[in-house]
């Protein structure tokens, strides 16, 4: 099989375990009475990304080879999202879990080995394709979007499958029993980790640092990464990406239950958009998978400032247009959110991952991705999660399965936040000098 096919696959994978139940969680905690724990479970994943990245990249820099780290990882964090399922299948649904604790015990070791492998993957990539000749910002793309493509489909697999006791398995956009609303979408996310953790086993081998030369203990463990924040651009580099990583979070833990809870208004409860949120919230990952292919034009062209800075300004955009939409007579609104969010997450995200590639050593641009990613979904998106949860329980509560309130104004506050971090980067950040 083609080298770049198959890392397309690994790409496919690695984001349909995590699109299973990343933007449909909220659904079931609420009805599961977790609801008011919701910043909180999003917030596990930013908490893991501060230390959990950084000590598998270090790992996969000097002792095991990074696709055999994959496997081993998506194996782990199968097996504890599967515990779970198992859980919320023995609760049933409609009931809440009593076992509160080991459930969200299960779930944060999950994503605590989950969490690494989306830089992991990167190093996987990036590693097998420069050996064989690649060119990373043109050929990483195309492979990354397939990635996307992967979230989609299992968005569109848990909106649509549901699962009763009279029926069996079928597939619905009305019923209440479907997957986007039951601990069923867990089992999908664990079935898909199981299967990814066989896949990385056939991948091909990635060299770890050679061993045999005189290092100190500082460089030994990987913790010579830090010293890119010696250098002024990398360091705001770092400092922006965590400030625009506390938005990464805010619309996956609170987009779906925004959405849905327009089905408890009468006007707008047989709408489509309301009783289908996480179909209508996977435009967002289309766009992005059509984003994904021009950030090669855009890197080239325009540099690294200005690419995040579009960013940040479609972050604005995303949070803006939800708070003045609705699924009635302002559903272009939320599509028009869901289109621009390609550019908030790719231009940022993506592009950030190749900028780290280019800028740093060979020798530790593992731990260098673990690094980006602690910024951005460790320290950014666990302060922006708690922060958000902070806010929407401020102006909303959980009415039944609907979490009602203010939402506007949530929205329009969030909006508000992204436009600031956009006015400093533009204010602290240079572009790189150009050599003549």
């Amino acid at each position: 099989m083609n080298l770049k096919t198959r890392l397309a696959i690994m790409n496919f994978l690695e984001f349909a375990v995590w699109g299973a139940y990343l933007t449909c969680m909220s659904n079931y905690l609420g009805s599961a009475g977790l609801g008011d724990l919701i910043p909180w479970f999003y917030s596990i994943q930013g908490i893991v990304s501060i230390f959990m990245p950084t000590i598998i990249g270090i790992i996969a820099d000097k002792l095991i080879q990074p696709q055999r780290l994959l496997g081993i990882c998506h194996f782990l964090a199968a097996i504890f999202m599967l515990g779970c399922w198992w859980i919320g299948y023995n609760t049933g649904l409609g009931n809440q879990i009593q076992e509160k604790g080991i459930f969200i015990a299960l779930y944060t070791l999950s994503v605590a080995f989950y969490m690494p492998t989306l830089a992991l993957s990167n190093t996987v990539a990036f590693a097998t394709l420069k050996r064989n000749g690649y060119d990373t910002i043109k050929d990483f793309p195309p492979i990354r979007v397939l990635g996307t493509v992967g979230f989609i489909a299992t968005m569109w697999f848990v909106n649509c499958a549901a699962y009763t006791a009279e029926d069996g398995f079928f597939f619905s956009v009305t019923s209440e029993s479907r997957f986007q609303y039951s601990f069923m979408q867990f089992f999908v996310s664990g079935v898909l980790g199981l299967v990814l953790a066989l896949y990385a086993i056939t991948l091909p081998q990635c060299a770890i640092a050679e061993k045999g030369k005189s290092m100190s203990l500082y460089e030994s463990f990987g913790l010579n990464a830090f010293k890119l924040f010696g250098q002024k651009r990398m360091a705001l580099f770092f400092i922006f990406s965590m400030l625009l990583g506390m938005s990464l979070q805010v619309t996956n833990g609170y987009a779906t239950p925004f959405i849905t809870s327009f089905s408890g208004n009468a006007e707008y409860s047989h709408t489509f958009g309301a009783n289908n949120a996480t179909l209508l919230t996977s435009l967002s990952q289309m766009s992005e998978a059509f984003c994904i292919l021009l950030i090669p034009f855009f890197l080239k062209r325009f540099g690294i400032k200005t690419v995040m800075l579009m960013a940040m300004i479609a972050w604005v955009l995303r949070f803006g247009l939800f708070g003045l939409g609705n699924p009635g007579d302002g559903l272009w609104m939320f599509i028009l959110s869901m289109l621009v969010y390609g550019v908030a997450f790719d231009f940022f995200n993506v592009s950030g991952a190749l900028f780290v590639e280019k800028e740093t050593d060979p020798s530790i641009q593992a731990s260098a991705q673990g690094l980006f990613m602690l910024m951005t979904n460790g320290i950014g998106a666990s302060v922006g999660t708690l922060a958000a949860g902070a806010v929407v329980d401020h102006f909303c509560k959980w009415e039944g399965m609907y979490l009602l309130g203010d939402w506007r104004s949530t929205w329009l506050i969030f909006a508000g936040y992204a436009l600031l971090v956009a006015l400093l980067f533009v204010l602290f950040f240079k572009s790189e000098t150009k050599k003549s």
